[in-house]
């Protein structure tokens, strides 16, 4: 459904998006060195097309605006270059060089993108890089910027960046990344009834990511730090669109960085592909101290999606819609809670008032008030409702066949969910038609019927991602799961991480019911380090601590391994032993790396 309260004729969001182009890429399509594509803009030329019936006018609207691609100047010395990922990457001209702020998700795509801009403004080293926060879209493309012979620049990111980048693009990386591709719609053919963005931008590239881990932490608000003669004021904003994010302002330039605190949408509380739920209260809060901050610092702001606000009237006006707009889904919520309502019930029962619903930048686009209200929910009280018949559930298959037979069998689910179909409740029909294939999952009948309501659903979804949710779940309804490109725990990404970080990812991966009769202590002697890390694993699981010649590690190990951190990820990534001195009973190794489960990228979502 489209809201009535939209002004269609309002065209100050095109005005903005094409204000300060300076170039196209051209052709818009970045290749890997393999050849492979990794990012194919010219696939939605359709979109200057009016909009068919196959896609909500709201969203087609906002695949138009986010597919304005190319190099633009912001202000002077500040530009961007926008839709050749994800993210926007943008460039700040220092003294002596460039600036680069969030590299984009691919090193080809950020190798594309520098070369784009250089090959308007000069050739400039980059002298420096900032990250806004801990999303892969904001640092993935940082070898394509920064390569392993580049000379050493300062790295500025928000404390606890690394941390969070790793917990969450590695830890529960193989989940998030097979759920995006429902979210971005990835297999999905560029089309009016395929994939037509996902309204923070248009889809993900698909290149390599990489990690260059920062060289300064941004600690507190207030912080003043200078780079190539470029003078920046921080804003630390941990909680918010990400758990360690920030804002900045460039004085000299008057111009503010949001990083992904206010964009041109309603953004997630909780993204679909899975993360820690965010605080939206605090997040209000950050929108709010940003106007008291750099309201008068200021005369224009941008972010790292979508297109710069100019004017700080216009750009103070945007910033305060949607700080209202994350308090009032906060503090709604939370009333509706305490009168006893559930998620899902504050969901249908919560509207936001007619101000905040018209504005342009509120609109759901890539969050939904639907699953943010459940998110807000979720944080403070958790996946159970309270309602004793909900904390002992069967799981979906078991539910299903009950449900399934209690209805007659599938013949008559498929019947009674065509009835709903043809009323209009597509939703029912929805959860009918799920129950049918969760219970015989190989009878095509049901899976092609649901596979055309969600065909529907996702058409007239006005939310990006839902509509990508539902089109690929048709998608893998009717031809089964669709394949990997993006991986985020790939050599490069976990080159970047700690030995710390690297066994609590390999924790993670431990098949605990086989590890839970056996044991062993092990520890990486690491010379360069100056220390020890023990594991010890011990009824299946594997835990750690740190030794150092000031705070020694007591007892003896049953395997010590004398290495490099580049050759233990020789180890785990390859079996390279080489050059690696071995104290004890080297089947422990073995031992540790027979116990990993190995991750299934293809695990089914809309079957059992």
């Amino acid at each position: 459904m489209v809201s009535t309260n939209l002004d269609f004729q309002d065209t100050t969001d095109f005005d903005n998006a094409e204000r300060g182009f300076v170039a196209a890429l051209d052709p818009p399509v970045i290749r890997a060195a393999d050849g492979r594509v990794v990012w194919d803009g010219g696939a939605y030329g359709f979109l200057e097309d009016d909009c068919p019936d196959t896609a909500n006018p709201s969203l087609w609207r906002q695949g138009r605006l986010c597919n304005k691609q190319g190099l633009f100047e912001v202000t002077d010395g500040i530009y961007q270059v926008r839709n050749v990922d994800l993210s926007n990457m943008t460039l700040v001209e220092g003294r002596e060089g460039v600036i680069v702020i969030d590299p984009l998700i691919s090193a080809e795509t950020a190798a594309a993108a520098l070369a784009l801009y250089r090959s308007h403004r000069g050739d400039r080293p980059v002298t420096g890089m900032i990250y806004t926060h801990s999303h892969a879209d904001h640092f993935g493309g940082a070898g394509g910027v920064v390569p392993q012979d580049h000379p050493p620049i300062p790295i500025l990111a928000p404390t606890g960046f690394l941390e969070h980048a790793v917990s969450e693009n590695v830890y529960a990386g193989n989940a998030m990344t097979r759920r995006a591709i429902f979210m971005y719609g990835t297999g999905l053919d560029k089309s009016p009834d395929g994939q037509i963005g996902c309204g923070l931008g248009m889809t993900t590239s698909t290149g390599t990511i990489t990690l260059v881990p920062p060289t300064v932490d941004i600690t507190r608000t207030g912080q003043v730090e200078e780079i190539d003669g470029v003078r920046i004021v921080f804003q630390l904003t941990p909680g918010t669109e990400a758990p360690a994010e920030m804002n900045f302002l460039f004085p000299d330039r008057r111009a503010l960085c949001m990083a992904e605190n206010a964009t041109h949408n309603m953004h997630n509380v909780l993204t679909l592909r899975g993360a820690l739920v965010r605080d939206s209260r605090v997040w209000a809060h950050y929108l709010d101290e940003a106007i008291a901050l750099f309201a008068d610092k200021a005369d224009v702001a941008f972010a790292s999606h979508h297109w710069p606000t100019w004017g700080a009237e216009n750009w103070t006006s945007w910033l305060a819609v949607q700080r209202d707009m994350y308090s009032y889904l906060h503090d709604q919520t939370l009333r509706l809670t305490n009168r006893g309502l559930t998620g899902p019930e504050i969901a249908e029962e919560l509207s936001l008032p007619p101000a905040l619903d018209r504005a342009w930048a509120n609109r759901g686009y890539y969050g939904s008030l639907s699953h943010n209200v459940k998110a807000i929910y979720q944080r403070y009280m958790g996946w159970f409702d309270g309602n004793p018949a909900h904390l002992w559930e069967h799981p979906p298959t078991e539910t299903a066949q009950r449900y399934v037979a209690d209805y007659g069998g599938v013949d008559a689910v498929i019947a009674k969910a065509r009835e709903y179909t043809a009323r209009g409740d597509l939703r029912f029909a929805a959860t009918l038609l799920n129950h049918a294939v969760f219970a015989a999952p190989a009878d095509e009948r049901a899976r092609q019927a649901l596979a055309e309501v969600y065909d529907r659903l996702g058409y007239g979804a006005e939310n990006g991602t839902w509509r990508n949710f539902f089109l690929v779940g048709a998608r893998e309804l009717r031809h089964g799961p669709t394949p990997v490109d993006l991986q985020t725990t790939a050599p490069q990404m976990m080159a970047a991480l700690s030995v710390e970080m690297i066994i609590d990812s390999l924790a993670v991966r431990i098949d605990g019911p086989r590890a839970a009769e056996t044991g062993f202590v092990m520890d990486w002697k690491l010379p360069d380090e100056n220390r020890v890390v023990r594991m010890t694993l011990s009824n299946g699981a594997l835990t750690q601590r740190t030794g150092t010649p000031e705070a020694p590690l007591r007892g003896t190990a049953n395997l010590t391994m004398t290495l490099t951190k580049q050759q233990l990820l020789g180890i785990l990534t390859s079996a390279d032993t080489e050059g690696v001195d071995f104290d004890g009973d080297r089947s422990v190794l073995e031992k540790l790396t027979g116990l990993l489960d190995t991750p299934d990228p293809r695990f089914p979502i809309v079957t059992p």
